[in-house]
């Protein structure tokens, strides 16, 4: 049976996903969000109840303009229709004299969701010609004389518009998964949609500017030295009505350097891959960075347009290291284009646009404002600068600004285009003027009542607090803490070696020793010396760094004495395995078991003044000591358990009593016992665990 997602039959029915939403609950259907697929009949039932009868969604009644259809099919029987290679169904539908509805609508009867603006396959045509009684076909007619139309895309398979259509007669279609949601960042009543913060990454030569640089119409690359980002630079695009917030880092260095510090300004982050080079050590990085931040991932597969493209082979590699595309089952969304040309563009941005309406992204512009610093610089016209990015909140020219390190009042705003601005809400970024000295970015900002209290705030080391000290990591000894908690342990590792073949031996090796009750969870690896890069990305994951026949470099040595990283360093194979088994096995909770040490039988009961009960017993077998557990035990069953108040020989404290004496017992809180009843005295042993490896 046909299915269809709630938000692409939204967008046949010009209804938002919530409104669509709505009808179904009101119908009683339940569904989790507006990417959940829904059937044929059911999609018809809510258009019904839209009172909308010009075409069955899901087949059945005639269509609309069906008695017109059939006069055409008598006066013009398969008249042909030419279609461009680059035209779209709503360019061919005008062509027919049909709405682009009315023609979507048919496709989808069909089983192809595609959209009005999608430009058609072979297949496609078939189909809407075969619906219109016409035949249509690619290019122009040959007396016209037109210039030749553009190749048409190479491969069996042909992309339009979010469906997938094989020339083997086999549909499929792309459906756009549900991406981790963030959670607002402020739970106030007036909390209104935000625009989302999206962070591009991915290796240095892949096309990450270049893919800004066409979204946002201007020339950043120019200019830079080799093509590369030098800056980090926040920048605001209105696609469609909706607003979205880039940030261009120079790296993912930066963007888990914010982290780092408490930061977390991005909502989503495009990884950017090129299609003619596949998967880079940079790559893997910056992916294994968006996921130590939980970070939903659109994977952006740029130079399609190149001779040598393989954006096959790049989905596969992905897929090894765990993105799986959402059309071969997976939960990521990857997204075709070419940012020199264009192609694709749009899709990759009405991706981000619906990961984040799927996030509900909220912020109150009324609460006062806070942020994060996103860069900051010393320009020797006008002082301190600051990039900063509003999360909640509306900042005003005027008010009186504080970060961890840095205080001022804000003597000039300007917007992403160089614009004057007296106010920015949440999800702005902006340049700041004013401030008395650099702040580092990554910090977070305040609004202040008073130029005092902000000096004062600034200076005082309870405000700076741990956001200005560093976070020093777990290292394996200190791991074991964490059993005084219900949650698994898990050894989180950062691993470097000298050769491939190192480090999949080494992975090899690690991965064995993770158990059910000491899990191992290696966050990155890769060849190479130890890089200031992997100690940032070791803090912010709580990792140590092992390393096998390699050295941290100065910046990293440095860095991981500042953020409290432990980094161990091996040369044999071995070595490091015994030391991660014997911190592991310190973690684990050790085996406890009982032994029974003692057992006496209740004969005679004395009551003694000030005193209470005394149990008078003889000693059936082993040692009873003042200070071992004991239990009460009547007929098979345990009546109580706790600790000796007392244990006496005839009218003398001892320490303790042995098999075949008589002794004196009473008990700490509990005189509720009687005759024949027996009494146990026990120990609890611990007992190491150990790893089988």
């Amino acid at each position: 049976m046909n299915k269809i997602r709630v938000y692409e039959l939204g967008k046949l029915l010009g209804k938002t996903n919530q409104e669509v939403l709505d009808i179904l609950r009101n119908l009683n259907i339940e569904v989790k969000s507006h990417m959940s697929s829904i059937d044929m009949e059911t999609a018809q039932m809510v258009e019904d109840s839209l009172g909308g009868g010009e075409r069955r969604v899901g087949g059945g009644d005639a269509p609309s303009g069906s008695v017109d259809r059939e006069k055409d099919e008598t006066e013009k029987r398969m008249e042909t229709i030419f279609a461009g290679e680059r035209e779209t169904v709503g360019d061919i539908a005008k062509k027919l004299n049909r709405t682009p509805s009315e023609v979507v609508k048919i496709l989808i009867d069909e089983g192809f969701m595609i959209p009005a603006n999608s430009v058609p396959t072979d297949d496609v045509l078939a189909v809407i010609g075969s619906a219109f009684n016409r035949e249509i076909r690619r290019g122009a007619p040959e007396p016209q004389g037109e210039a030749a139309p553009d190749p048409a895309p190479s491969g069996k398979e042909a992309k339009a518009g979010g469906a997938s259509v094989k020339k083997d007669g086999k549909r499929e279609v792309e459906h756009l998964p549900l991406a981790v949601a963030k959670k607002p960042l402020t739970a106030s009543k007036d909390a209104k949609p935000r625009s989302p913060i999206v962070t591009v990454m991915g290796h240095v030569d892949h096309g990450k500017t270049t893919l800004l640089d066409f979204v946002r119409k201007t020339r950043v690359t120019e200019g830079e030295a080799g093509g590369i980002t030098q800056h980090i630079g926040a920048y605001k695009v209105d696609y469609n009505g909706n607003e979205i917030v880039f940030l261009d880092t120079p790296g993912h260095e930066a963007f888990t350097a914010m982290r780092a510090r408490g930061a977390s300004v991005t909502d989503i982050a495009i990884l950017v891959v090129a299609a003619d080079d596949g998967v880079k050590p940079q790559t893997l990085e910056a992916m294994n960075h968006a996921k130590a931040a939980g970070v939903p991932i659109i994977v952006a597969i740029n130079k399609v347009d190149k001779p040598d493209a393989k954006p096959e082979r790049v989905r596969q590699q992905m897929s090894d290291y765990g993105l799986v595309p959402e059309e071969w089952g997976g939960d990521t969304i990857m997204v075709d284009l070419s940012a020199k040309t264009g192609d694709g563009i749009d899709q990759l941005l009405e991706m981000v646009l619906l990961v984040a309406e799927m996030s509900e992204l909220k912020a109150s512009d009324t609460v006062p404002a806070e942020g994060i610093v996103v860069e900051a610089n010393l320009d020797k016209g006008k002082g301190p600068v600051a990039t900063v990015i509003v999360q909640q909140g509306t900042l005003k020219r005027g008010g009186i600004i504080a970060t961890q390190t840095s205080w001022g009042k804000i003597r000039a705003m300007l917007d992403d285009s160089g614009k004057a601005i007296d106010a920015a809400g949440p999800s702005t970024p902006v340049e700041l003027l004013g401030l008395e000295n650099v702040p580092i970015p990554g910090e977070t900002f305040h609004i202040i009542a008073s130029e005092r209290e902000a000096r004062d705030l600034v200076s005082a080391s309870s405000y700076r607090g741990d956001q200005g000290r560093p976070r020093a990591s777990l290292t394996l000894e200190e791991l074991y803490d964490q059993l005084q908690s219900d949650e698994t342990p898990q050894l989180n590792i950062v691993l470097k070696c000298d050769v491939q073949g190192s480090l999949e031996a080494f992975r090899s090796t690690i991965m064995k020793m993770s158990t059910d009750d000491v899990r191992i969870n290696i966050i990155h690896e890769g060849v190479g010396r130890i890089s200031g890069s992997d100690v940032t990305l070791a803090s912010v994951s709580n990792a140590i760094i092992i390393g096998f026949n390699v050295r941290p470099d100065a910046n990293a040595k440095k860095l991981s004495e500042t953020e409290g990283v432990q980094i161990r360093l091996y040369r044999v194979i071995y070595d490091m395995q015994e030391d991660i088994k014997a911190s592991l096995e310190g973690m684990l909770a050790p085996d406890t078991r009982e032994n029974v040490v003692g057992q006496a039988e209740i004969r005679v009961i004395f009551k003694l003044p000030k005193v209470g009960k005394i149990a008078g017993c003889f000693m059936q077998e082993g040692v009873i000591k003042r200070s071992t557990k004991v239990r009460v035990v009547r007929d098979g069953i345990v009546i109580w358990d706790g600790s000796l108040s007392g244990l006496r020989h005839f009218k003398e404290d001892v320490r303790e009593i042995s098999a075949g004496n008589e002794c004196g017992l009473s008990f700490s809180s509990f005189q509720d016992f009687r005759e024949k009843d027996i009494v146990e005295a026990y120990e609890i042993l611990s007992e190491k665990k150990t790893l089988d490896i």
